[in-house]
């Protein structure tokens, strides 16, 4: 049997860039290998406002990019969390043997709570230990994650090793796989991560059109001079950009450029929007020829989401019966 993993991203919006090379194309890259299992985790998305009226557009508009980017149903399982109820059974279980310090300390819990203040709920503090259960229901041998991710999963690794010392071994301690291009950084606020939350003008969709791509491009911060010298955030930002899009000889021409004070950022964005838009192309056209057939991206979702659970359940069963919970399971299942 080939081992498993699980990966998911919250359905907030269409994807960007900033996600397909921080996690989908490491999903990709492991298909043929492992037994995907790629969540659209909604309910980690209710741990902050959003229109329950636009939620299931969301999720449709998160499985099209799925689906466009090249994961393939064939060889791997696209699930909804919402429609795995297992997922806070366990992340209930989990919290029973997580200190409250442990999940205090991850980074970015810390500066939401900042930033919230007394408004912070008690979801975004359970956060981390919804997705070690995403993670363990699996039993997830590789995780792909982004670098940002990295203290959520040392967490769920920590949880792992508490969980296994208490009851007997039952889960593998998930390994991070982390993808080449998983810090990209936003267009408009080059110091930041690239982020939906920051805005359209920061982000370039997987969907873009091209004459958009190219505008947001066209804006994008960088130098006040010439170059040369401390290269500022938001030029390294392009530069990386052109390292993951463009060809080493165009990379290396830029550079060459900057390093001699002759470049023209305007013609660098010009040739980097070209490339990007080159790019994701096939996404774009692959995405629009799925989104004329909702139903069939629906009953992916629904059949994916039935064989996750059945993994799930089994899973559950299994931690159920070491924590001796398991005491009417056979007389409930037979009154079924």
């Amino acid at each position: 049997m080939r081992q498993r993993y699980f990966s998911g991203i919250q359905p907030t919006g269409k994807l960007h860039i900033g996600n397909y090379l921080g996690a989908i194309k490491s999903w990709i890259e492991l298909q043929d290998d492992y037994e995907g299992i790629f969540g659209i985790v909604d309910y980690h998305a209710i741990t902050e406002p959003y229109s329950p009226k636009e939620m299931p557009k969301r999720i449709i508009d998160t499985a099209l990019d799925y689906l466009a980017a090249g994961l393939d149903p064939a060889k791997s399982t696209l699930m909804v969390q919402s429609l795995v109820p297992e997922h806070t059974e366990m992340a209930w279980i989990l919290n029973s043997i997580t200190p409250v310090s442990w999940v205090e300390r991850v980074p970015t819990y810390k500066e939401k709570a900042r930033k919230l203040g007394v408004s912070v709920n008690m979801g975004l503090l359970g956060y981390p230990i919804l997705m070690a259960a995403d993670i363990v229901l699996y039993k997830s041998a590789v995780v792909p994650v982004g670098e940002d991710q990295l203290p959520h999963l040392e967490l769920a690794r920590e949880i792992v090793r508490a969980f296994n010392n208490r009851y007997g071994h039952t889960f593998p301690e998930p390994q991070a796989y982390v993808g080449v291009g998983a810090r990209i950084m936003s267009l408009t606020e080059p110091t930041k991560k690239m982020s939906k939350s920051l805005g359209p003008r920061n982000y370039i969709a997987l969907s873009d059109e091209p004459a958009v791509i190219r505008d947001k491009i066209s804006k994008a911060v960088t130098d006040i001079g010439p170059g040369g010298g401390e290269m500022s955030p938001g030029t390294k930002n392009l530069f990386n950009l052109m390292s993951l899009f463009s060809t080493k000889e165009t990379y290396q021409h830029f550079m060459r450029l900057y390093n001699e004070r002759k470049i023209r950022y305007s013609d660098m964005k010009q040739k980097l929007a070209d490339d990007i838009i080159s790019a994701l192309g096939p996404i774009r056209e692959r995405r629009a020829a799925l989104s004329l057939r909702p139903e069939y991206v629906k009953a992916l979702l629904i059949e994916g989401s039935k064989d996750a659970r059945k993994i799930a359940k089994q899973t559950l069963l299994e931690v159920k019966e070491k924590m001796g919970l398991l005491y009417f399971h056979e007389q409930l299942e037979e009154a079924a």
